[in-house]
């Protein structure tokens, strides 16, 4: 009998433009250097999100949501051409410019990511079409769907309480800078343990200090 730990299987949605989602993304990238898991990308989108109530967003949210089309058109162009394994390098080459690096969410920003993952420049051209519209709002409203209408970027599914049902989603952690080492790792072992508990809904307090780029 194998005395390896059982890999757990997470799925994440992001949106690259969301600063907190990034923070989370490096959060799980460090979990995965010490606990078994499995990560699966998902894009989801919060121009989609917020499609209906833009009125009802500060100025500079809305702009954000002007911006945040391209990249994921994008994202969803590659998986469509080159598969889900894609969205990983992809994310961390947007991410990386749109956060820490604070560059503009450009077409030339993007091409640059792409080049940086090994995809071909001519993907940037999705970001000005409707043409992956349809499969980028069918993998947001997978997420949607298992969370609910009242949330934001990132959503992650982990295993529940019983293991042969579905998977519970969550909007979050939200956290500050990212978590590393065994920090990250005691983060994690908390996500399942309260994902366990059946009834399980929501930890939450007001947020006063902004996104920490390490």
């Amino acid at each position: 009998m194998s005395n390896s730990p059982t890999t757990t299987a997470v799925d994440f949605w992001f949106d690259p433009v969301c600063p907190w989602t990034w923070l989370t993304s490096r959060w799980m990238l460090e979990v995965r250097k010490t606990r078994p898991v499995q990560v699966t990308w998902h894009v989801m989108s919060l121009a989609v999100l917020n499609e209906g109530r833009l009125d009802q967003l500060p100025p500079h949210n809305r702009e954000l949501m002007g911006q945040a089309w391209a990249p994921v058109r994008v994202l969803v162009a590659a998986q469509e051409e080159f598969g889900p394994g894609v969205l990983e390098p992809l994310y961390t080459a947007l991410g990386s410019r749109y956060h820490p690096h604070g560059l503009p969410k450009t077409r030339a920003t993007i091409e640059a990511a792409l080049r940086e993952a090994g995809l071909p420049e001519r993907l940037a051209e999705a970001g000005d079409t409707q043409a992956y519209d349809a499969a980028l709002r069918r993998s947001h409203q997978e997420g949607i769907t298992m969370v609910g209408q009242e949330v934001g970027s990132p959503i992650i599914a982990v295993p529940g309480p019983d293991p042969d049902a579905d998977k519970i989603a969550f909007f979050g952690p939200v956290v500050t800078p990212t978590p590393t080492g065994e920090q990250a790792a005691r983060l994690w072992d908390g996500t399942l343990a309260v994902a366990s508990t059946p009834g399980f809904y929501e930890i939450k307090r007001t947020r006063t200090v902004g996104p920490i780029f390490g």
